[in-house]
């Protein structure tokens, strides 16, 4: 979630919608994170492998987290175990990416990797992914829509992007 500038609390979405986080962690129980940014535009990362709807810490973290920029996740383990370093969301150089959902192949992304091998701290298809975005980046002098636009064969990917 953005609200531009201003800071918000994540309470309702996270808690109290019909289809909160808390209630999808019942589908998704492999861990959960919460990611929001200082005001020095510092992400601050906190997650645990452990199913948000039966942890208070999320509870005190959704009411009491603010911030202009919130990125939530909730965790189906597909690839890798249910441990801390698996557990989204992932945060490298000052970026934070979560995913859902199964990116094949792992051979194939692991060898695309290459020096960026050492941003990944654990065994998820996800934390691979977002390791080969980041020297999409780097390439676009930190310009990230493009940087994070491009498919694995470099060709352009169609995505719709918000400013």
């Amino acid at each position: 979630m953005t609200a531009g500038r201003r800071p918000l609390r994540a309470a309702f979405w996270l808690l109290e919608a019909p289809d909160s986080l808390a209630k999808q962690s019942r589908r998704n129980p492999d861990g959960y994170g919460i990611a929001t940014y200082e005001a020095d535009d510092t992400p601050r990362v906190d997650k645990r492998p452990a199913a948000a709807y039966e942890d208070e810490l999320f509870a005190r973290e959704a009411k009491e987290r603010e911030s202009p920029t919130l990125v939530a996740h909730v965790r189906y383990a597909s690839t890798g175990e249910v441990t801390l370093a698996n557990t989204h969301p992932f945060e490298q150089q000052g970026r934070v990416f979560a995913h859902n959902g199964y990116i094949g192949d792992l051979p194939m992304l692991e060898s695309r990797l290459g020096e960026h091998r050492r941003l990944v701290g654990g065994d998820t298809d996800s934390e691979r992914f977002f390791a080969l975005i980041t020297p999409e980046i780097e390439a676009r002098d930190g310009d990230v829509v493009p940087g994070s636009s491009r498919r694995h064969d470099g060709s352009p990917r169609r995505c719709r992007c918000t400013h």
